[in-house]
């Protein structure tokens, strides 16, 4: 692993969609992207020359309808060929797309959306049906293009722009500073933001890829969530899409999965937690192994230790599991593999511990600082908290976005200046830096319960807990008034499990919490038939209904 991440200077240029053409040029007949047919039982292709022609193909036609640099653009499609052209053909021209997880509803999905202001929109059919029957959000679009039959809305289709011409399209000259991208966040703590991704930070993440994580040309990457799966094709490895719906991980069929990655060799994937938990169930149902994977990154919420164990088996002696920390708006922050976690800081963290995720990367500062609610202008106006001591984390470097889109609090509220001009994020997670430099998670801010004898934190709590043997996961809420809330442990048990002596195992679970100094003042256990997920990687526990659902149950709302 490199020790030391060269910045990027402000003043060269750097487009994305440069690497795809370096990459077609060394690997022309490489397969690019993998995707199944229309009827999911076989695969279709292209190689990296096909994708970087139908790249250039697209931002002729792009460039010919208006879609130009600094153009903002809608881009709601699924995983598919044509999504990776399309992506990169808006790289290309200077384009700024604009993405969205589909799954948050349609409410929020055109409120968000149309806050952007954004001049062209590509979509299904089905999204154009949304911009349509949401008058006057969409005012500012002005180009509409359909992936697919377009019906009465007008605008143009992909054909309409193939039929330009098929010499290079020279990529944008973009500086390292200019907005990329604006990616939304999925809303799990507070509304959804837009962050803004600048060019620079899609070279910098790249490089960690390559550099950190050792992905090379001749490799196969099993890719569960779309956006991850561009910077496979900027780095030379086929990115292969299998038979499911990504914005619902957690239901994939794990036959599917190991089928996508048996067809084709697949060395690599990404996974959700979710996504994990059925391929782990399936292999030990069946018997099934993946001998060709030597790599598993997962990320989207923290990986019990036991989790990892189970997709071990798996998997041959060598692989490794990667679980990054990080969110959309720095990633990666850190990182530690399964070696480390299942030989030393799992004892750590199923007493109590928090979860580690590892060493920051090269370049990456972490700071942990005193919580507050209160913006902080600068770095240098926080408590900083010495080795050891929980508070919230905050991170600067070469990843670390600097704004949320016209929304100028939520800038505030996260982002904080220094003495040397750099900018830091607020990660809204606490936890805490040990004697090693290693970074240990404990929880989302928001998710701490503040009770008359202090203060419980999600992570560390709900890990004694998750030892039982009928535990799928566990989630500590707080009722009540604020500063003086009840902390209440809510429990969803592993599928197939009835309980039929809710009694005797609620008895069980408070002698847990009783052997602990962290948790001997929770004297109350609820059980959830199926805890509320996150829409991305359906793993991030919503433990704010939880407590609106508790507190119902409890007679406290």
């Amino acid at each position: 692993m490199n020790n030391r991440l060269e910045s990027v200077r402000p003043d060269i240029t750097a487009n994305l969609s440069e690497h795809l053409s370096r990459v077609a040029r060394h690997l022309p007949e490489k397969k690019a992207v993998v995707c199944p047919d229309a009827s999911g039982g076989t695969f279709v292709h292209w190689t990296f020359r096909q994708l970087d022609e139908e790249t250039d193909l697209l931002a002729h036609g792009f460039h010919r309808v208006g879609i130009v640099r600094g153009v903002k653009t809608i881009l709601m499609v699924r995983p598919s060929l044509d999504m990776f052209a399309i992506a990169f053909a808006l790289f290309r021209v200077g384009a700024i797309p604009v993405m969205i997880d589909p799954g948050m509803g349609r409410q929020k999905l055109v409120e968000n959306l149309s806050s952007i202001g954004a001049e062209a929109f590509i979509g299904i059919p089905l999204a154009h049906i949304l911009r349509v029957l949401s008058p006057g959000r969409f005012s500012t679009v002005k180009v509409k293009i359909t992936v697919g039959r377009r019906l009465f809305w007008g605008g143009y289709t992909l054909a309409d722009l193939r039929k330009g011409p098929r010499h290079p399209f020279p990529p944008a000259p973009m500086r390292p500073d200019e907005r990329a991208a604006i990616f939304f966040t999925t809303g799990s703590t507070g509304p959804p933001k837009g962050v803004v991704y600048e060019h620079g930070m899609f070279d910098a993440q790249v490089r960690y890829l390559s550099a950190h994580f050792g992905y090379g040309r001749d490799e196969v990457d099993l890719a569960t969530f779309p956006l991850f799966s561009l910077f496979d094709a900027v780095l030379g490895m086929t990115s292969v899409f299998p038979d499911m719906d990504p914005t619902r991980p957690g239901r994939a069929d794990p036959r599917k999965i190991v089928q996508a990655l048996e067809a084709n060799n697949c060395n690599s994937m990404y996974g959700s937690p979710a996504l994990l938990e059925n391929l782990a169930r399936y292999g030990a149902e069946t018997g099934k192994r993946l001998p060709a994977v030597k790599r598993i990154i997962t990320a989207g919420a923290p990986v019990r230790p036991d989790l990892m164990e189970a997709v071990h088996r798996l998997l041959p002696a060598a692989a490794r599991i990667h679980t990054p920390y990080g969110a959309t708006e720095a990633l990666p922050v850190s990182d530690i593999d399964s070696r480390e976690v299942l030989t030393e800081t799992r004892r750590i963290s199923e007493s109590g511990g928090g979860t580690c995720v590892g060493r920051p990367m090269a370049g990456m500062e972490v700071r942990i600082i005193g919580i507050t609610e209160a913006p902080l202008a600068r770095i240098e106006d926080a408590a900083i908290l010495p080795a050891g001591q929980i508070g919230e984390i905050a991170v600067k470097g070469p990843v670390t976005t600097k704004e949320y889109f016209r929304n100028p609090e939520a800038t505030r509220l996260a982002k904080m200046g220094d003495d040397e001009g750099g900018i830091w994020h607020r990660m809204g997670d606490v936890g805490y830096l040990d004697e090693r430099g290693r970074l240990w998670f404990c929880g989302r801010k928001a998710h701490r319960v503040e009770t008359a004898g202090g203060t419980l934190f999600t992570i560390p709590c709900e890990a004694l807990f998750n030892r039982h043997p009928r535990v799928r996961r566990s989630a500590l809420v707080g009722v009540g008034a604020p500063g003086r809330r009840r902390p209440v442990i809510v429990i969803e048990l592993k599928a197939g499990d009835a309980v039929l002596d809710r009694e005797r195992l609620t008895a069980e679970l408070l002698e847990i919490a009783k052997e602990n100094a962290l948790t001997r003042h929770i004297d109350t256990i609820l059980y959830h038939p199926g805890f509320p997920v996150d829409i991305r990687h359906n793993a991030k526990i919503f433990r704010e209904k939880l407590a609106v659902w508790a507190e119902g149950r409890l007679g406290c709302g």
